[in-house]
């Protein structure tokens, strides 16, 4: 039994970083050996706060595996199931398209210099965390492959909560973000959870972009 969770880290301020910088993040975040590939590169209208893995287009992109040029939305709720709450506490809309995949990490280059970046909301999604990197298993406690990350470049900046229950009522501290990096997992008794910090192997890696004063939060439930 467990908890999922998704933690994200971002810099101080919401700000975009320039498609170039952006590029290489990600893909030093897999030369690093904090994610594995396969990537998937979507672009349309995302949510942030959208549960990863459940339902949202990056989870779409990430389990389902449809090919290049497929519009991804996220589900239409039944309407005596609708929750109008913000989210992560209520439903998340989204509308992208997939316009690249693959397994060669500097494939994703080219690929987002084509993108609509800074026009629409970008992410590159990752397969997983990378388990081999023993930073990562170290942190976790345990090796899950369900534990997505996302890189997000929002075309206008959205809010993260820093700490709270999407089963309890909205609200709370909420920081701005517009670039950051969500990744997934589910913490249970004997792994760090909601106690532990952001993932080190990842925090160094962000830090190169965000700065030494990133911010980190988490949402689970």
């Amino acid at each position: 039994m467990g908890i999922w969770t998704d933690a994200f880290i971002a810099p101080p301020e919401p700000a975009l970083l320039r498609r170039e910088a952006f590029g290489r993040l990600v893909v030093e975040l897999a030369r690093g050996r904090v994610v594995r590939t396969p990537w998937a590169l979507v672009a349309g209208k995302l949510c942030v706060n959208a549960c990863l893995n459940w339902g949202s287009v990056s989870g779409q992109a990430r389990w389902d595996r449809p090919p290049v040029g497929t519009l991804l939305r996220t589900e239409e709720r039944p309407e005596d199931l609708r929750d109008d709450d913000p989210p992560p506490w209520g439903d998340s809309h989204e509308e992208a398209r997939l316009l690249a995949s693959g397994d060669a990490l500097l494939d994703v280059l080219p690929a987002l210099r084509a993108a609509p970046y800074g026009d629409e909301d970008v992410a590159v999604v990752f397969d997983r965390m990378d388990f081999g990197n023993r930073a990562v298993k170290d942190y976790f406690r345990f090796e899950d492959h369900r534990t997505m990350l996302t890189c997000f470049a929002l075309a206008r900046p959205q809010h993260r909560p820093l700490y709270a229950n999407d089963c309890d009522e909205p609200g709370g501290p909420a920081h701005p973000v517009q670039t950051c990096v969500v990744h997934t997992f589910k913490h249970a008794l004997g792994n760090l959870g909601l106690e532990g910090g952001p993932v080190p192997a990842l925090a160094s890696v962000t830090s190169r972009y965000f700065g030494p004063d990133q911010v980190s939060g988490k949402t689970w439930g």
